[in-house]
């Protein structure tokens, strides 16, 4: 018989960023509140985040920037996941890298050679600017063998001026080019999840995700197996529920209402 999980029963935490914890490089109400009830409680923890461009002392850097104070250690990218996976698959592999300096760092630390002669893997990232020479490489590398690794599928990303392509959106274009499709690490492969889990040695069934989306955060969190947690300080509303054939087991205006809730646990 399957037994409902509550707040209680959860020991260790996964949480998104980008509309749960900060928005435009500004801390979210509760944010850092919650960060030092789960160290005064001694919880484990783990920050996710689709975005490979940087690495976890940039985002420390940028979180602190926000006032809010994240170890390097708590942080958790779709390029870490990736370089992660590819260790696993293609130990000491060849690896041509579109992307900026939190993949390639993620894969050289993983014995990765990036180069673009005769590489195993072409792997996409998220970059600041797409190089049209650089996709026309890739797309020759995947066509003469080269197996397509995507660092996660989001089609657009923010910016001042409003929204940019993306990974997502590069793929296709390389997918379209080549016919063939990559596999994608980062969220809403459970994928992620998991390799997350291991990285603070945490189990699903006493973990929760907090998100604010339900097409990644939500939806690889509850296939996971994992508590999840939907908050509306982000991507999806109250009103855009009734779209998704799947519900969060909670829901919260935002951190500082679950923080309430779980200072009441004690």
């Amino acid at each position: 018989m399957k037994i409902d999980r509550t707040l209680a029963d959860v020991q260790t935490w996964l949480t998104d960023m980008d509309g749960v914890l900060v928005h435009e490089n500004h801390a979210l109400p509760g944010a850092a509140e919650l960060i030092d009830h789960w160290r005064e409680k001694g919880q484990r923890f783990l920050v996710l985040t689709n975005n490979s461009i940087y690495t976890p002392r940039d985002l420390n850097a940028r979180l602190q920037a926000s006032g809010i104070d994240i170890p390097e250690e708590s942080i958790w990218t779709s390029a870490l996941a990736t370089a992660q996976f590819l260790k696993k698959q293609l130990p000491g592999g060849r690896a041509y890298v579109i992307g900026e300096v939190g993949l390639t760092s993620a894969l050289h630390d993983a014995g990765f050679v990036i180069t673009d002669t005769k590489p195993d893997v072409v792997v996409l990232g998220e970059v600041r600017t797409y190089s049209f020479e650089a996709i026309t490489r890739a797309i020759r590398l995947i066509s003469e063998g080269a197996r397509f690794i995507a660092t996660n599928p989001d089609a657009t990303g923010p910016s001042r001026e409003g929204i940019v392509p993306a990974t997502g959106a590069v793929s296709a274009l390389i997918t379209e080019a080549t016919g063939r499709h990559p596999y994608v690490v980062g969220k809403p492969n459970p994928m992620m999840f998991r390799s997350a889990l291991n990285q603070i040695e945490a189990h699903s069934e006493t973990t929760a995700m907090i998100g604010d989306r339900m097409d990644t955060d939500i939806v690889a969190g509850m296939e996971a197996g994992m508590h999840t947690l939907l908050v509306y300080t982000g991507i999806t509303q109250p009103g855009t529920l009734e779209q998704f054939p799947f519900r969060p087991d909670q829901d919260f205006d935002g951190v500082a209402e679950l923080l309430e809730e779980l200072k009441d646990l004690t």
